[in-house]
Formats: structure tokens, C-alpha cells, sequence
């Protein structure tokens, strides 16, 4: 490529502060954004739960229930904005929010929307049948299990992903294919037709909707060979035309910038449109 790229992330930003699998200030991670010379950063922390029972395990070891939960993410919509302001010479940051996907999920996440009015939501699934399958590869053989199966759990991915793309239009969709996380067979699961023929559907609707893939680099950090998404994903995304742009989905400001590099010459070499589209 004749010149880099400019540095941006469609899905980053989580925080200590804001979440307890996190790590550092959001003041500090902004700070290392701009250190790193990004030109926009779309800020997404996670969204609360509606009742305890849905917390993520760390959040209920803090001693977090829910209406705390819901509390400290006011905070954090509060404070993002005001970083936002205190920036805005220096970078610019979009104020967003990533979605769960569990029961009551189609009533919650809308009623968010209107409250916090973020700049956009990133729609990502991490549970399926309400099993949180991406913490350890022990929740992930559970949520197979209660799924009847690993085909049947991507099956079950896919199913609720594409809900989830028909009832909150998101303008981002969260690490596409992040059912394989704990899975070493993803290459030939993925491909299997009756696993294919949702991929393909999702896709279809996320061209219709004109949502942007976030091309999440976190598989980098956590092992694996390939980002979400997966070549195959990625191949097919680029000759339906959707748009797909990096995302570091950072825990702390050691995530910055980490596997940035890497993830833009993948996209070159697909063919990827590198003038990256902004969800704000």
C-alpha cells in the first residue's frame, strides 16, 4: 500500500473503570489512542443486565448486582461524553455501546438505545440458550452441551445472531464469527452447509441493513491464527460489498494498537476497501 492506513477502531474501549474483565482508566485508554495516532474510536463498553442472573460471573464476584450494573454504566455514558469533549481536538470518539443477546434481550437493548442515545451499538452475541460460552473453553463445552452439540451451538450462534441483526439494526456487528472461539475444528465447522447456509443469510442481512463488520483483532491476543472473522467469512463479506473495518475490542491500554498491523495487511491482501467507513 502506498501509505498506512489511518488508525481507527469500530469496536474498542472497554475499561477497569466500566468493567471488571478490564483492565485501566477510560481516560488512560483514550490517551493511549491518540499516543498511537488514531483518528476516530467508536468507545463500547458493554451494556448492564436487566436482572442479576444475567451478569457476567467477574461482575457478581465485584459484588455487582444488576441496578449497580445499570448505575455504573450511566457513569460511563456520562463520562464518555465529557472524555468526548476534552479530546475533541485530539481525536474523535464516537460514544457506544456492545449488546448481549440473552432473554428479553429484543425489549432491553431497545430501551437502552432510547435512553443513552449512543452514536450506535455494536451487536454482539456471547450466550446462547443463555449459556455464556466465550469466558473458558469449560463454559464454552457446557453451552454445547445444553445446545445438543458443537454444529448445533453454531447453529444455535447463527440462529440468534441474525435475530438479533432483524430486531436492533446495529450499525456495527460484533466479531462475527465468535462461536469458534474455543472450537480447533472452526475451519471445517464453519463450511458445513447446513452452518454455511446462516453464515451466508447473516450476511445477506447485514448487506441489506448496510452495517460494518467489525474485523475484531481480540483472536489475536487470545492465540489464534485468523481474526473475527475467519477468511472464508471475510472472502464472502467482500464480494457482497459490506463494509469491514478494524476492531481492537481492548481490555486496557495494553490491547492498543497491539495486533493493528497484522489485521490491516490481512484486509489489504482480501481486497478489503481500506478508506474505512464510520458508524457516527
Amino acid at each position: 500500500m502506498d501509505a498506512s492506513p489511518e488508525r481507527v477502531s469500530v469496536h474498542g474501549g472497554h475499561s477497569g473503570q466500566f468493567c471488571c474483565h478490564a483492565e485501566d482508566s477510560l481516560d488512560a485508554i483514550i490517551q493511549a489512542y491518540i499516543a498511537h495516532g488514531y483518528t476516530w474510536v467508536g468507545i463500547t463498553e458493554h451494556m448492564p443486565p436487566e436482572r442479576d442472573e444475567q451478569s457476567y460471573p467477574d461482575e457478581l464476584a465485584a459484588g455487582l448486582n444488576a441496578a449497580d450494573q445499570q448505575a455504573r454504566f450511566n457513569d460511563y455514558m456520562s463520562v464518555c461524553r465529557s472524555l468526548r469533549d476534552k479530546y475533541a481536538s485530539e481525536i474523535r470518539i464516537l460514544v457506544a455501546f456492545e449488546t448481549e443477546a440473552y432473554s428479553g434481550y429484543e425489549h432491553w437493548v431497545p430501551e437502552a438505545r432510547k435512553k443513552f442515545e449512543p452514536d450506535y451499538i455494536v451487536g454482539s452475541v456471547h450466550h446462547v440458550n443463555d449459556e455464556l460460552f466465550d469466558g473458558s473453553p469449560e463454559w464454552y463445552r457446557a453451552a454445547a452441551e445444553v445446545a445438543g452439540g458443537v454444529d448445533e451451538l453454531y447453529c444455535a450462534y447463527f440462529d440468534r445472531q441474525y435475530e438479533v441483526i432483524a430486531t436492533l439494526s446495529p450499525e456495527v456487528i460484533g466479531h462475527f464469527d465468535l462461536v469458534r472461539i474455543f472450537d480447533p475444528d472452526y475451519r471445517t465447522r464453519l463450511v458445513k452447509p447446513f452452518v454455511w447456509d446462516r453464515v451466508v443469510r447473516n450476511l445477506e442481512a447485514i448487506r441489506d441493513l448496510g452495517s460494518i463488520m467489525d474485523f475484531n483483532l481480540a483472536a489475536l491476543k487470545k492465540g489464534q491464527s485468523e481474526p473475527y472473522i475467519s477468511g472464508p467469512v471475510l472472502e464472502q463479506a467482500l464480494k457482497m460489498g459490506i463494509a469491514v473495518v478494524p476492531g481492537d475490542d481492548s481490555h486496557g491500554v495494553g490491547n492498543i494498537d497491539q495486533f493493528r498491523n497484522e489485521g490491516v495487511r490481512i484486509l489489504e491482501k482480501a481486497g478489503c476497501d481500506l478508506n474505512w467507513k464510520c458508524p457516527g
